[in-house]
């Protein structure tokens, strides 16, 4: 696995690069359910530990299947095995990990009411002015969009949208059967209704047409990232999406962000501390949760200590597939705000490190701006610490 010249070990959130060919992703089997009485696993090995070889010598000498193997962001694989079998891998020295498959959902609502975010990030105060103003367009940076797929021949997106791989139907070609990838993207980088108005997206598919995935596709989708980074090249990544903590989850995204690409996550959707859900709670993220229109905290997201910063995330209109646009909300729609704001970062300082750009986001915030944050947690006793109640602000 590379980060940057160095040999390291290894999954994803609620709602979703220096850019080589795309290429497939790993080989994997069908992303059926385990017949009976045979469990789903993804498993993270020790570091210097070859996959395809631990594979081998683990699971399928035993009698087990494995369905997808990771080298990137991840040394492990996944595999369908039976209970016996996870008993003897879990006392194995050269495993790390071993956890059940677990499901990924994207977190966004569908509402009528026309988008006001892009207004909000670019002002310290009520009321919105109508306007957004910015002094860059972010065309050195990359985005990947982990999530749904990407509409990539979408006309807001304007010729700068590509497939970079689906994990789901192990094939290059992730485009958007759900919509919400798309919006997402629309939001970071579209040409009306994107921040970063001329970044590079780059669809990586980890999510199925009704917004829910595996541990181990998403796992591959960062894998895929990992490998197709080329060094030096400015780069963000976008995962509107949440789920239950997951050791493997939470390697990956760690690797990402060593391998020099900044990562941005949904807090979630759950109203509940976002320290207890993955990849929201992982040193080195920018975890966004959601305000609305008053600067309020919005009444479905994640809050606590692992919140960075908030981001509007209550009806915002963007991009969806059919080349229409759609209304809806979910700190799924308030990470891709945050996530334009990295790239404008970025194409000003185009050899930042991910520690320095969440340095610059958090910095620039709009302090205690955001009503409800803190006695949320107060009242539901979250972890220690005062939430950060910062708004995502974009000097102009």
């Amino acid at each position: 696995m590379r980060i940057g010249s160095v040999v390291l070990a290894s999954v994803l959130a609620l709602g979703v690069q220096a850019v080589a060919a795309p290429a497939p992703a790993p080989a994997r089997a069908p992303a059926t359910a385990a017949p009976a009485g045979l469990l789903d696993v993804v498993v993270t090995l020790q570091p210097g530990t070859d996959p395809a070889a631990a594979a081998r010598s683990l699971v399928t000498s035993r009698g087990g299947q494995v369905t997808a193997l990771f080298s990137s962001a991840v040394d492990g694989f996944a595999a369908t095995l039976t209970d016996s079998l996870l008993t003897l891998l879990r006392g194995d020295a050269r495993v790390r990990s071993v956890e059940l498959e677990k499901t990924y959902r994207t977190t966004a609502t569908q509402t009528p009411t026309p988008s006001w975010g892009l207004d909000r990030i670019d002002q310290r105060s009520l009321p919105l002015n109508r306007a957004y103003t910015y002094a860059r367009t972010g065309s050195r940076v990359n985005v990947y969009v982990v999530d749904t797929g990407l509409q990539t021949g979408h006309p807001d997106f304007g010729g700068r949208a590509v497939s970079g791989t689906d994990t789901v139907d192990r094939d290059r070609t992730a485009q958007d059967c759900n919509g919400h990838g798309t919006h997402v993207a629309g939001t970071a980088g579209g040409s009306r209704y994107g921040v970063a108005k001329r970044v590079r997206l780059i669809g990586v598919r980890v999510l199925d047409c009704a917004g829910s995935g595996e541990t181990s596709q998403v796992v591959a989708g960062l894998d895929w990232v990992v490998r197709h980074h080329r060094a030096g090249q400015p780069a963000v990544v976008n995962m509107s999406l949440s789920g239950p903590v997951s050791a493997a989850m939470d390697t990956a995204v760690r690797n990402v962000i060593a391998d020099g690409v900044s990562v941005v996550v949904a807090a979630g959707n759950d109203n509940v501390d976002a320290c207890k859900t993955s990849p929201a709670r992982v040193p080195g993220v920018l975890t966004v949760a959601a305000s609305d229109r008053t600067d309020a905290r919005a009444t479905f997201s994640n809050w606590g200590t692992c919140v960075d910063l908030f981001a509007p995330g209550v009806e915002i209109t963007s991009d969806w597939k059919g080349s229409t646009t759609r209304t809806i909300s979910g700190t799924s729609m308030a990470t891709p705000h945050v996530v334009g704001a990295a790239a404008l970062y970025l194409d000003a300082h185009p050899s930042a490190s991910p520690a320095t750009v969440h340095s610059a986001i958090v910095g620039a915030t709009s302090k205690g701006k955001v009503t409800g944050a803190e006695r949320q947690c107060l009242l539901l006793l979250c972890s220690a610490g005062t939430p950060n109640s910062g708004l995502l602000y974009v000097p102009r």
